[in-house]
């Protein structure tokens, strides 16, 4: 289950909310889980797993989690700097950067996290799998790779005019 747009400005956003069902002798014994991403839209982003008895209290974990893990990624003029293919297990993403004023062309799960990192333009296409907590984690793989001219100008040592 899916929750859509529950993106605030803050920069958060519940990509999923799932409910286990454990059968014990009473009947089913319920709890939830909850994918959640926050950035402050201007370069930092993270992401966060959740799990507890109630909705709010797997949605609170969620987002502590993903403020602990907020890290910095390169962002030029509201898209990326080069192409880029991210994968987790099952699940690949493509990005690729966008003349400004094209817009976020992505699927629900990558829209958030592009959001939440601040890009205003890009283009996207996934392969393989499209669970959510996968496609996220694969999202933020191909962010980790970006880099800007000026680092791998610094990396290589040479000039890229």
């Amino acid at each position: 289950m899916s929750a859509g747009n529950n993106q605030k400005d803050s920069g958060e956003a519940v990509i999923l909310m799932r409910r286990c069902a454990c059968v014990v002798k009473g009947g089913r014994r319920f709890s939830f889980a909850a994918l959640v991403v926050t950035g402050e839209r201007n370069g930092r982003a993270g992401y966060g797993y959740g799990k507890a008895k109630e909705v709010p209290l797997a949605v609170e974990k969620a987002t502590k989690a993903s403020n602990r893990s907020m890290k910095p990624y390169c962002i030029v003029d509201g898209t990326i700097p080069h192409q880029v293919l991210g994968q987790y297990r099952a699940s690949r993403i493509l990005l690729l950067p966008a003349k400004p004023g094209t817009g976020v062309i992505a699927g629900e799960c990558v829209r958030n996290v592009l959001e939440a990192v601040g890009v205003t333009d890009i283009l996207s296409k996934s392969y393989g799998s499209t669970n959510p907590l996968n496609l996220v984690k694969a999202t933020f793989d191909a962010l980790s790779q970006l880099q800007t001219r000026d680092q791998v100008e610094r990396l290589r040592g040479v000039s890229l005019s």
